[in-house]
């Protein structure tokens, strides 16, 4: 009778590769040997895994023999050596490869080692890769003047008082369908009208994280120095005069246009200007990312009329109505980005 013998560490290193593994065809492999070496008959784990005798003499036997867990015949799972592993993962943290078939030919030309496509995409996903879009981050980003700025801006916030801290941006969102990712039968693929229509909007807006339903948006015919004038002088409108409110808003020509910045000291408004390439530092550009996934992604609109009346519907009235429960996602709980490697 065919005998298998484990160690303790084995045995824990066989349950953790069962649990992690997708591959039900593993785990099955998995489940022989290890009630196999509870003294469980042949014949049992044939009955409890709904398999015949034979596939589990065989699973057995491989796994006796070679320590095979897998279904997969060929592929190259092992051939790589521990440097030749080292390196490639780091090779692969370094430089993003779209196909693994490419990845397949720079180990082929690096140590003469053939990789099937099986036999890759197992190879990455043990050693922790996954199939997902790179993180974007500008290539002008201080990250010394990012940290500079949350310093600055934490002592803002501590002294205060009851001046209120705004955060501002301008958005210009288009009729123009934005496809985005969603859940999908697996096998089909979906379809969705689209228009190419160049009607946008030019939205101005400040927001503030103690008052996240009441953010102030105001709509333009173009964001300019007269735009930003307006605009601050609505934001004015809602306090009284002797309150000076705190404006952060980026480094924008027509922010910095001096007449902007005069007519702001006049108004009592302070401004606070980011560092250069700081969105991550602008909480309010998470708001145009809810307002996207809320009306725009996969959305198709029949005409301008309907598309600008999605947008003022979800600022003046759904925004109102859900708007403080998004403070886990608008908040100042800032991170310095590290520039891209």
């Amino acid at each position: 009778m065919l005998k298998i013998e484990l160690t303790l560490s084995e045995k824990i290193a066989l349950e953790q590769e069962h649990s992690f593994s997708r591959d039900a065809h593993k785990r099955d492999r998995i489940k022989a040997v290890l009630l196999r070496s509870e003294d469980w008959t042949i014949a049992l784990i044939a009955q409890a895994l709904r398999l015949h005798e034979t596939s589990i003499t065989r699973h057995l036997n491989e796994y006796k023999k070679n320590k095979k867990l897998s279904c997969h015949n060929g592929g190259s799972t092992g051939y790589l050596n521990e440097e030749q592993t080292l390196e490639l993962i780091t090779h692969l943290k370094n430089k993003t490869y779209q196909y693994v078939a490419d990845i397949a030919a720079y180990i082929f030309k690096t140590w003469a080692i053939k990789f099937s496509r099986p036999g890759l995409n197992k190879w990455l996903h043990k050693h922790n890769f996954s199939y997902k879009a790179p993180k974007k981050i500008p290539h002008k980003l201080d990250k010394e003047k990012q940290a500079m700025f949350i310093r600055e801006y934490n002592e803002l916030k501590a002294s205060c008082g009851d001046e209120p801290i705004f955060f501002m941006d301008g958005v210009h969102p288009t009729q123009a369908t934005k496809v985005s990712c969603g859940w999908i039968m697996k096998g089909e693929n979906k379809t969705i009208k689209t228009s190419a229509s160049r009607t946008r909007l030019n939205i101005v807006g400040a927001l503030n994280l103690n008052d996240l339903s009441g953010v102030m948006i105001q709509k333009y015919e173009t964001i300019n120095t007269e735009s930003i004038l307006d605009f601050l002088t609505q934001l004015r409108s809602n306090f009284v005069q002797e309150q000076t409110i705190h404006l952060i808003l980026d480094c924008a020509g027509y922010h910095k246009a001096k007449i902007v910045e005069s007519e702001a000291i006049k108004m009592n408004i302070k401004l606070h200007f980011l560092p250069p390439y700081s969105p991550n530092l602008n909480p309010i550009e998470r708001l145009w990312k809810i307002m996207n996934e809320q009306v725009r992604n996969n959305k198709y609109f029949t005409s301008a009329k309907e598309f600008r009346e999605q947008i003022d519907d979800f600022f003046e009235v759904k925004w109102k109505k859900i708007g403080d429960s998004f403070s886990s996602r608008l908040n100042d709980n800032f991170q310095v980005l590290n520039p891209a490697s």
